[in-house]
């Protein structure tokens, strides 16, 4: 017999109109960006189920697991009851979608509870996806499926133990009902933890409907909440727009070097603190293809994985437009300013990804910071990644592999691909580079394994996972995979199917935006 997906809680009388235990909540957004939400509450659902709950991430937040899992605790969780200090919210956003702007898109079908102040001081979010219609949901049910809240939960942890910046799941409630797709499908809710949810978005909703002095209250927000030391600069909004910039190319460049497709870097979905956020139709690569797409709705390739450094940099140009008023009052001088930072995004994302190679590769970094240097070890990597996508090597194998050939197992070079003169001329080059390196081998190749993942959340594993919990009520496969996702840089006996690639089937897999 499959396993349940969790215990049903009986919520007796806790409905939208009750109020539960308080949880701790403070409220400076509603508070201080007045028009840019609609005051909101969740729907009553039939029968809240648990099925995963995040005791670490829960301890960080200083709430009581015991009181999550209680009755009134899951009843928040799933939107069908409220906390005694929650003033929840629907949050107002514009975004760019596929390069058309949408002036008024919005939380269709999630809830900010309040914010909570965790056990090191930082400020986050609690919100809830799937929580039923809002003010924002233009014609939707306002749910969501299990399915895609268990893929949203799954990654965002794999991500996170990645190293990566990142919303993370506190939870995710079974409703009880069934919601329509393609299919007739389970109901869940997620709650999600973010640093914020201030999205370049949030500004063009505020330009476009409240004007500047909205969007001089918004930069003052964001400024103290995620790059304090704006606020002394000579123009706060340029260095606002500056902060955001690097925050971006480190956060991009980090996806590339795993191998991370996000799939749909609109505008909403591009952080000011820069994490992640919106799992939807996100993947990981298996075969190096720089144009690799897996989103069904991506028909020309917008946001394939090549193309998300420049994604980022036109997302960040439509953060700057909304900002020009407050950089300087003459539009031409505003214009030069916002766009000389914006062209430096080409360097601050190419320093990035020189930055996170290097250890990729057994690179020492400089003593000193040298353009030629960063220059040659960035030449090196893309001739890697040439040599990975003529041989149609995976990513993730054959970056891992580079150790074991460094430990003189020429074997693992064949993971490189099946051009083996490519891949052999390559390794010379690579091994004369490292040739002035004082370090042992031994210790060199330690480095490289805590750079390169051998475990990422591989997309027929995935898929096999959320099949079980979607068509079977089966958590179990999801459970061992988050498991292994949690320690992804140890090589585990009995975990080698986690490292294997994808069938030649998933060469043509497709995600949907299910959240």
């Amino acid at each position: 017999m499959p396993a349940p997906l969790g215990c049903v809680v009986d919520t007796g009388t806790l409905t939208e109109t009750l109020d539960g235990p308080a949880f701790g909540f403070e409220h400076t957004y509603a508070e201080r960006l007045d028009g840019l939400y609609e005051p909101w509450r969740g729907v009553s659902v039939p029968e809240p189920r648990l099925l995963l709950l995040n005791e670490d991430l829960a301890g960080e937040l200083g709430l009581d697991a015991s009181l999550l899992r209680s009755p009134a605790g899951v009843a928040i969780l799933a939107g069908a009851a409220t906390a005694a200090d929650s003033r929840p919210i629907a949050q107002a956003y514009s975004g760019h979608q596929f390069g058309g702007l949408s002036p008024r898109l919005g939380d269709g079908r999630a809830l900010l509870l309040g914010e909570l102040i965790d056990r090191e001081g930082r400020r986050r979010d609690l919100h809830l996806k799937g929580s039923g219609r809002t003010p924002f949901s233009r014609g939707g049910d306002g749910k969501a499926a299990v399915g895609p809240v268990l893929r949203e939960y799954l990654m965002g942890e794999a991500m996170w133990a990645l190293g990566i910046p990142t919303t993370r799941a506190l939870a995710v409630v079974a409703t009880g009902e069934d919601v329509l797709r393609d299919r007739v499908l389970p109901g869940a809710v997620l709650a999600r933890v973010a640093a914020s949810h201030l999205r370049v978005g949030t500004f063009q909703y505020a330009a476009l409907h409240g004007g500047p002095d909205q969007v001089a209250r918004l930069v003052d927000y964001a400024i103290e909440r995620h790059h304090p030391a704006a606020a002394s600069a000579e123009r706060p909004a340029l260095a606002l727009l500056e902060a955001v910039c690097e925050a971006q190319a480190q956060l991009v460049a980090r996806w590339m070097l795993v191998g991370f497709i996000h799939g749909v870097m609109n505008t909403d979905n591009t952080t000011i603190s820069g994490e992640t956020i919106d799992y939807g139709p996100c993947a990981f690569m298996d075969r190096f293809d720089p144009a690799t797409v897996f989103s069904s709705i991506d028909h020309g390739g917008r946001y394939a994985y090549g193309n998300q450094p420049r994604i980022a940099q036109w997302n960040l140009a439509r953060l700057a437009e909304t900002l020009l008023p407050l950089i300087d009052e003459d539009d031409e001088a505003a214009v030069a300013r916002a766009t000389s930072v914006l062209e430096g995004f080409v360097e601050r994302y190419s320093a990035a990804w020189v930055a996170g190679v290097r250890p990729k590769l057994g690179l020492v970094e400089p003593a000193e910071p040298s353009r030629a240097r960063d220059e040659d070890d960035a030449q090196l990597a893309t001739d890697l990644l040439d040599v990975l996508g003529a041989g149609r090597a995976d990513h993730t194998g054959a970056f891992r592999s580079l150790s074991a050939v460094l430990r003189g197992d020429e074997e693992a070079a064949t993971a490189l691909g099946d051009d083996a003169a490519a891949t052999a001329a390559w390794i010379e080059r690579w091994r004369g580079h490292r040739a002035d390196d004082p370090r042992p081998v031994a210790e060199v190749a330690e480095a490289m394994d805590r750079a390169n993942p051998v475990y990422i959340p591989r997309n027929h594993l995935v898929e096999e996972a959320l099949e079980a919990a979607t068509d079977h009520d089966d958590l179990d496969p999801l459970r061992r995979l988050l498991d292994v996702l949690a320690r992804p840089f140890e090589e585990r006996p009995g975990l080698e199917r986690y490292a294997e690639a994808a069938p030649p089937e998933y060469e043509t897999y497709q995600t949907f935006c299910g959240t």
